[in-house]
């Protein structure tokens, strides 16, 4: 019986590498999975290794034609018209239309009996390639971009995608974070409403968001410190248990009068602040 196995994870960077030693895959907004394919039947396993095969069940079934065993690692997400992954979609799907959940695969770690981790990261996505072929639409490889990376990510924000992926040529698959594999966002800056602060389970301050009305997310405050202590005098003095919006519910909250906003740089793809 095989066990999942420790993830690679890119680290996240301002630019996408430049050169020719990288290869660049569009980055999936959804969950990280790894499908388990063995002799005990197949099992979809998450980042946290909770087994989601019950969940995940048609990308399950898809993958009963595939010879065993087997270790792919990619991602679960739910597409839109226009092929966009929709993070904000995927939990309603996975209980209501699990049939529009997508396996993207982007690694082979494991098969027929051996540990394909050393092998060079081309030779496993070639293999994975004719591994997984004629599984589509359910089943889907992750397709790479063999060329300058800024022209790739410039593609890729054209067309409202969450980002990119790049992964050094010849690389192996190595556990953790890692800048063998590299991340590039996609950002989008906009004006919000500061509604109130909020005191997080993790004991940290975060700032609440909305914009026309609805409540966005919150953050965590990052202002130079000058800044920092302004704001936090004004909450001080200008704070209340009431929300300006009384359908606002939130505890260890400090509301605050309309009239301040905020501009601020967030993941796009989501309709909440991430």
């Amino acid at each position: 019986m095989l066990s999942p196995l420790p993830d690679m994870d890119p680290k996240l960077v301002d630019a996408p590498p430049a050169g020719a030693d990288w290869l660049h895959e569009l980055k999936f907004d959804g969950y990280r999975t790894q499908l388990i394919i063995d002799e005990t039947g197949i099992r979809a396993s998450t980042s946290g290794r909770h087994d989601w095969s019950a969940r995940y069940q048609p990308i399950v079934e898809a993958a009963a034609s595939l010879s065993l065993p087997a270790i792919i690692d990619g991602e679960v997400a739910v597409q839109d018209e226009s092929g966009v992954t929709q993070f904000g979609e995927l939990r309603s799907a996975i209980f209501k239309a699990p049939h529009r959940l997508v396996f993207f695969a982007f690694d082979l770690l494991h098969l027929n009996g051996q540990d394909l981790r050393e092998w060079p990261l081309e030779d496993r996505r070639d293999l994975l390639h004719g591994y997984i072929d004629g599984l589509e639409p359910v089943i889907a490889f992750s397709e790479s971009f063999d060329g300058e990376g800024a022209d790739f990510f410039a593609w890729a924000e054209n067309r409202g995608l969450e980002g990119i992926v790049s992964k050094r040529k010849g690389s192996r698959y190595v556990r953790g974070v890692t800048d063998l594999w590299q991340k590039t966002k996609c950002w989008v800056v906009d004006d919000f409403d500061v509604i109130g602060v909020k005191k997080g389970d993790d004991g940290l301050p975060y700032v609440l968001f909305a914009q026309e009305g609805v409540r966005v997310g919150a953050a965590i405050v990052s202002l130079p410190k000058k800044q920092r202590d302004l704001f936090w005098r004004y909450v001080e003095t200008a704070g209340t248990n009431v929300p300006i919006n009384r359908r606002w519910r939130e505890k260890n909250t400090t509301w605050l009068p309309s009239g301040t906003t905020a501009t601020v740089r967030f993941l796009r793809g989501s309709d909440r602040l991430r």
